[in-house]
């Protein structure tokens, strides 16, 4: 696998091709030919899945509607007067922006083609500028609504609004921890983040207004999960409807926009669903060599403490994080180490809380990766905005936000209830 990712074939045919190998080997022909038939049509006939698309299709007509430039406008007009302030404005900006397109890439991509230009007006140092929207555009997969949530979800066998609730506090902390590191920057280099003019009063709350639709969407998709109003692919149906309306409303949404949107989530459903029929294959292979079970029963069985092997878990994914996309990564790995993790004492957490938070910190530890060197995607992505920037520039000032990941991190081991809190108020 790592030989044909190494000569970059296909994610969902690095992980297929040694997948059908090894079952081929362990059980041979027949077996085989029963089995590819049977994963493709167990796994497009999951209802669940169906929210995949929905969601994929409101945030790519978020992102062609122009709802991006109206919630860093918002964002600038109470903070873009303070040292850094576009810098925290454009984190507050991927952080509203992420919970409406549920992509980490697609929020870092969406927000720096309207933030980049107004930082550089204001003479922003450009490695900060980059790093910051690189930073921010990682809330988009940890606050919810997010398709990497529902995918965490349905592998886990978890209820999907209780997950939702599980992240929605630890990604407003990492939005305020962010906000919180480039303050404190900002104190040992203000150079770095010059302020802009003050807008007047009427001036803030007029543009906080003309975001009061995006919240109405977040409030009506979450509040009728949380609810029992709607189902989790009922809700991502309410949220298409009512993002397409908004932007056609503004006229922002034109029809060859919404012909985008569709093609967009088209394409990338059909990238998700190939890469889980190659995960599906490889992780039957596994599943029929008993390597799952066996690593499972070999951690439940070590001399170490658990905190410690779930700190060396974590670490795994950040290594893995660098080289990897969020979505192959769950798939290839969490039908091994889920398992694992469940047999660990931790906290004295029971099955559903357990799998609940440690779906919070697996998905803190993929933020890192999308940041971290040396394949940071999202430093890349945003990085085609600003090629004049070199990439190591940008790394430079991503230390900022690790050190913040690093904070968030400790405290969500250290305090489980900072993500399984609101998770008791929903049924």
């Amino acid at each position: 696998m790592l030989m044909l990712m190494a000569l970059r074939t296909p994610i969902w045919v690095a992980m297929f091709v040694p997948g059908a190998l090894g079952y081929l080997w362990l059980s041979g022909t027949d077996p085989l030919l029963a089995a590819l038939k049977g994963i493709a049509f167990a796994r497009f006939s999951i209802y669940d899945l169906s929210v995949i698309p929905l969601f994929l299709l409101m945030g790519h007509l978020a992102t062609q509607g122009g709802l991006s430039a109206r919630l860093f406008r918002a964002a600038t007009a109470f903070v873009g007067h303070w040292r850094g302030g576009l810098a925290q404005a454009s984190i507050l900006a991927c952080a509203a922006f992420g919970s409406v397109c549920g992509s980490a890439v697609a929020t870092a991509a969406t927000i720096s083609q309207v933030a980049l230009p107004e930082m550089r007006r204001y003479q922003y140092d450009g490695g900060f500028a980059t790093a910051t929207l690189a930073a921010g555009g990682t809330l988009g997969i940890l606050i919810p609504p997010s398709v990497v949530l529902v995918l965490y979800a349905i592998l886990a066998e978890q209820n999907i609004a209780r997950l939702f609730a599980a992240a929605m506090l630890p990604g407003l902390l990492a939005a305020a921890l962010y906000c919180t590191a480039i303050a404190i920057f900002m104190r040992w280099r203000p150079q770095f983040g010059p302020a802009e003019p003050r807008l007047p009063l009427s001036r803030r709350w007029e543009t906080l207004l003309g975001v009061t639709p995006v919240l109405a969407i977040f409030v009506i998709v979450l509040g009728g999960i949380y609810g029992g109003v709607f189902t989790a692919t009922e809700a991502a149906s309410v949220g298409v409807l009512l993002t397409a309306a908004i932007g056609l409303a503004s006229r922002q949404l034109t029809l060859a926009r919404a012909g985008t949107a569709l093609l967009l989530t088209a394409q990338t459903t059909g990238v998700i669903f190939m890469i889980f029929i190659g995960a599906d294959m490889l992780n039957a292979a596994l599943a029929l060599s008993q390597m799952p079970a066996q690593i499972a029963h070999a951690i439940a069985g070590a001399e170490v403490p658990p905190v410690l092997i779930l700190a060396a878990i974590l670490g795994f994914y950040i290594v893995l994080g660098g080289v990897m996309d969020e979505l192959s990564m769950l798939l290839l790995t969490l039908p091994v180490v889920f398992p694992a993790v469940m047999q660990l004492p931790l906290f004295g957490l029971g099955a559903e809380d357990k799998a609940l938070w440690f779906g919070v910190l697996l998905l803190t530890v993929v933020n890192v990766g999308l940041i971290a060197p040396p394949v940071g995607l999202n430093v890349y992505v945003v990085g085609m905005d600003a090629p004049d920037v070199p990439i190591g520039r940008t790394y430079r000032f991503v230390s900022i936000f690790l050190a913040a990941d690093v904070v968030r991190l400790t405290l969500l081991v250290t305090i489980p209830m900072l993500s399984l809190w609101l998770v008791r108020f929903v049924r």
